[in-house]
């Protein structure tokens, strides 16, 4: 708002012109007309039409010399728009007014002198404030892109980093898997084909309690061996990387896969999307004329979506009720609680959603 400060003030010293010369109907038209030119050139974007008026302001000053008292008014605005030829010679038109006449005086031509210069500073200054304004806003908006480029790339970092740290754990859960699997259990196994063996040739009494003991023992190690080897096995499967793979090693036609699930998918929910997804791949395979699957696996606060759908249009003959694999897949979803729809217009879509425990 600083150019209605600076045309205020202009306004207001040029009233101060009544000090010298009476009020009459000509200067409070001249001064309306000055007003005028201020809002025009505030609200008016065009740079012509804005000379245009302030050169229709100084052909009026020279049919009613009252308009010279506001001339700084379209000085400033000729100059404030760069039109440095419009505003001298505005200015050369005042000087002839009030100092080539025999009759001039000169307190009208200082005072009106003064305000010309002070029309120049103050839209010098006031359009060097506005350059630095519009500098400091364009800084300030570069600045926060950048935060936020750089918001952004730490934000990828920081989740590629956890998905390498979550791959990485992965593949340490399957290597401890086959370790304890080559190793302690095959000596477990050993062990107890030994003991088999002790039992068999054992001919005392005495010794078969404590022979059946470490035989029940053995078994006992051995199933929990084999139990926590399969927990690890299963909680290192990574359903984004088997679901890709499936996508990848799919050759029938095209597929789009979108997939937007966290890491700490629990091992049913990852087995259960795994089989179906298959499933649904073969099923397109057999039953299918499509050029374009679309697979989407998404995580909502409240449940697990999956959503199979292609456009064949051969496979709408195919009966969604009684098939064998669709359901398999139905028993699947029932016994996680989910529920699972089929639609057969436009192609074949399967749509599963398992809410969360």
């Amino acid at each position: 708002m600083r150019y209605f400060q600076d045309t205020g003030l202009l306004l207001l010293y040029c009233l101060f012109s009544i000090l010298y010369t009476p009020i009459n109907l000509v200067f409070i038209l001249a001064f309306l007309c000055a007003t005028i030119l201020c809002c025009s050139g505030f609200f008016i974007d065009s740079k012509h039409i804005k000379c245009l008026l302030c050169f229709l302001y100084l052909a009026a000053a020279l049919v009613l010399p009252a308009f010279f008292f506001f001339f700084p008014v379209p000085v400033y605005i000729l100059f404030r728009e760069a039109i440095v030829p419009g505003a001298l010679l505005g200015i050369l038109f005042f000087l002839y007014h009030f100092c080539v006449p025999p009759s001039a005086e000169a307190a009208p031509a200082l005072f009106g002198g003064f305000a010309l210069l002070l029309a120049f500073f103050l839209q010098f200054y006031t359009r060097r404030d506005e350059e630095l304004e519009k500098k400091f806003k364009r800084t300030r908006d570069d600045s926060r892109e950048l935060n936020l480029l750089l918001s952004e790339k730490n934000k990828d970092l920081m989740e590629k980093q956890d998905y390498e740290i979550y791959t990485a754990t992965l593949k340490e859960r399957n290597r401890i898997a086959r370790e304890i699997h080559d190793n302690v259990g095959h000596v477990l196994s050993r062990s107890i084909l030994m003991v088999g063996a002790l039992k068999a040739v054992n001919k005392e009494a005495g010794l078969t309690p404590m022979i059946e003991n470490l035989d029940i023992s053995l078994n006992s190690a051995m199933d929990s061996i084999r139990n926590s080897v399969h927990d690890l096995h299963d909680d290192s499967v990574n359903l984004e990387d088997v679901v890709h793979g499936l996508v990848n090693d799919f050759s029938f036609c095209p597929v789009d896969l979108l997939y937007d699930m966290s890491h700490m998918v629990p091992r049913e929910i990852k087995y259960c999307f795994i089989s179906i997804t298959k499933e649904g791949l073969a099923n397109i395979m057999k039953h299918s004329h499509a050029t374009r699957v679309h697979i989407l696996m998404r995580e909502h606060p409240a449940l697990y979506q999956l959503c199979i759908e292609d456009n064949g249009p051969a496979i709408e003959a195919m009966d969604s009720s009684h098939g064998i694999g669709l359901l398999n897949m139905r028993e699947r979803i029932a016994a996680l609680k989910g529920t699972m729809q089929v639609a057969t217009d436009n192609g074949f879509k399967i749509f599963i959603t398992i809410p969360k425990e």
